[in-house]
């Protein structure tokens, strides 16, 4: 992928990373964080949000609307491939916390879908269950895993 991102940097367990966005609305800083879900197979859920200045807790529900969706999703594309560099290759599961994220998850996976494919599987969940990631169909969640180099 040759998408602007945003230079991030880690944790000593690669398990977050921290970046800041700039745009109209000033530098607001952003975190990625990964929680392992679940075991057999594994699965690490992908969280992702700005930081609260006066707080330092990460607020999923804040719309920044700093005019740089796109490099922020590639940044966070980054993380996921950075993250597989050092947990390995499994599951990151990943979904909005309302429809309209979710939706602007979809648009931007189907955006980025060519780049994607050659080193990631892709999932959506509608129906109860996962399914290879399909254009034009509405899905609840994500799965992505990177395949074996």
């Amino acid at each position: 992928m040759n998408l602007e991102r945003y230079p991030y940097y880690a944790t000593d367990d690669a398990q977050e990373y921290t970046f800041y966005s700039e745009g109209p609305r000033g530098l607001i800083r952003k975190v990625v964080k990964f929680v392992k879900a679940r075991d057999n197979p594994i699965i690490y859920n992908l969280g992702f949000g700005d930081v609260d200045a006066l707080t330092g807790i990460i607020d999923d529900l804040a719309i920044t609307d700093n005019k740089d969706r796109d490099r922020i999703l590639a940044t966070v594309a980054t993380t996921i491939n950075e993250f597989c560099d050092h947990h390995g290759n499994h599951y990151i599961y990943a979904e909005g916390n309302t429809p309209a994220k979710t939706r602007l998850y979809q648009m931007s996976i189907g955006r980025m879908l060519n780049d994607i494919k050659p080193g990631f599987e892709v999932y959506g969940f509608r129906d109860d269950g996962f399914e290879s990631f399909q254009l034009n169909v509405n899905y609840e969640a994500f799965l992505v895993k990177r395949k074996e180099k």
